[in-house]
């Protein structure tokens, strides 16, 4: 990889500009989740150590260009001194007057955060001018925000053609992770791939058809691959509407040589509510007025079998309806063996985006994932095989030794 870390970059006595995303859920003036915050603070802990001045670039919510003081980042700061364990300083703005002199003023072992990006219309748009006035706030650009990467926007990507530019820990750890997982995997090589609709999985489904060995199907998206097939799937939740596409698909994969594993048995409701009473039929035996609403016993069999062969698993999207019992159980049969096989070091398990970290948290297994992947649309966008504004910077950046002269 062309990118640096921040082992490669001189950081005594240098300010930081650090982008990290804090966009945290907030409920009556408090942190709600602070997880992305905890995520960040080895990057923080690192640049401290190093002797830098870590000055925190983020945005929070959609003010839209316009300071919308109920999207100040201000409301993040006692939840970032707790991560940190150091006093975290504010400026009312990224720019200008107020974050000039905040970042002059910055004491040795302290951090700053700037004002949200967004309160300023030039952040979205990525203007040159507005990543200019950025720039001139720091000697370094740390770049930790992989859940931004995917958008060209000033402090994601301008930032980093302006400055000497490197990854910080989490981005680190995410790129490794998924360079592992899909840019020079260990086969076999076996993706799952969950969720309501195949419409808009169709990118990700056809990257990876083309890279791995076996695709495994679930949720909403298995039942319309079913009907494409001409499986009757009742009342089940099914785009009958993209059926061609789930057969251009299937066929593509068998181009590719790629199994698409779809349900053998399912567990069929007459509504979707907390143990509804349920059957376990064959997967083409769904009753008419019935839907589908999880995997049943013989798949999940099936499933953990192909994990034992596998040596790397890419997981996005649950397998059934996670979210009510008992329709839970194969998503959370799958994720324990993917899990076990991690633990004893027989695989490495990647998964992200949507509702996946949910599903895993929900089976207690995220913990004993290789890596887990909080980045959302980034993640998706990855794996779809597009490339990442945010990263392909810090790649393009890599020659750069001395900040510019602005």
């Amino acid at each position: 990889m062309t990118w640096k870390t921040l082992d490669e970059m001189e950081l005594s006595g240098k300010t930081v500009l650090t982008r990290v995303d804090i966009n945290v859920p907030v409920r009556d003036g408090q942190v709600t989740d602070a997880t992305r915050i905890e995520r960040i603070a080895p990057t923080v802990a690192d640049i401290l150590a190093a002797g830098g001045k870590p000055v925190l670039l983020a945005h929070f919510g959609r003010p839209k260009g316009q300071r919308v003081e109920e999207m100040s980042l201000s409301v993040t700061l006692d939840a970032l001194r707790s991560a940190f364990g150091v006093d975290v300083e504010f400026a009312r703005d990224c720019v200008g007057e107020p974050a000039i002199n905040a970042v002059r003023d910055l004491a040795q072992g302290k951090v700053l955060l700037l004002e949200n990006t967004r309160f300023h219309a030039g952040e979205e748009k990525n203007d040159p001018d507005f990543a200019a006035e950025l720039a001139k706030l720091g000697d370094i650009y740390c770049n930790d925000a992989f859940s931004a990467a995917h958008r060209a926007h000033a402090s994601t990507e301008g930032l980093a053609h302006l400055l000497p530019s490197c990854c910080g820990r989490l981005m680190q750890k995410e790129l490794e992770a998924l360079q592992q997982a899909l840019g020079d995997p260990t086969h076999p090589v076996v993706a799952v791939v969950g969720g309501a609709k195949v419409s808009t999985k169709l990118e990700l489904l056809g990257n990876l058809i083309k890279k791995v060995d076996t695709v495994i199907i679930g949720g909403g998206m298995a039942n319309t691959f079913l009907a494409a097939q001409g499986v009757d799937v009742g009342k089940s939740l099914c785009e009958h509407e993209m059926t061609d596409t789930a057969k251009q698909i299937l066929d593509e994969a068998k181009q590719q040589d790629c199994e698409i594993m779809l349900p053998l048995d399912v567990v069929v409701a007459r509504e979707f509510a907390e143990n509804a009473p349920n059957e376990i039929v064959p997967a083409n035996a769904c009753p008419e007025d019935a839907m589908i609403l999880d995997a049943g016993p013989v798949t999940i069999a099936r499933i953990a079998l192909t994990f034992e062969g596998a040596k790397t698993v890419v997981w996005n999207g649950p397998l059934g309806a996670f979210e009510i019992a008992p329709f839970n159980a194969a998503t959370d049969a799958a994720a324990k063996r993917v899990a076990a096989l991690t633990r004893a070091g027989r695989l490495l398990s990647v998964a992200g985006g949507g509702d996946t970290v949910a599903a895993l948290n929900t089976s207690g297994s995220a913990d004993d994932f290789t890596y887990v992947s909080t980045a959302g649309g980034a993640f998706l966008e990855w794996l779809e095989g597009k490339e990442l504004p945010g990263v392909s910077a810090l790649k393009n950046s890599g020659n750069k030794t001395t900040a510019p002269t602005i």
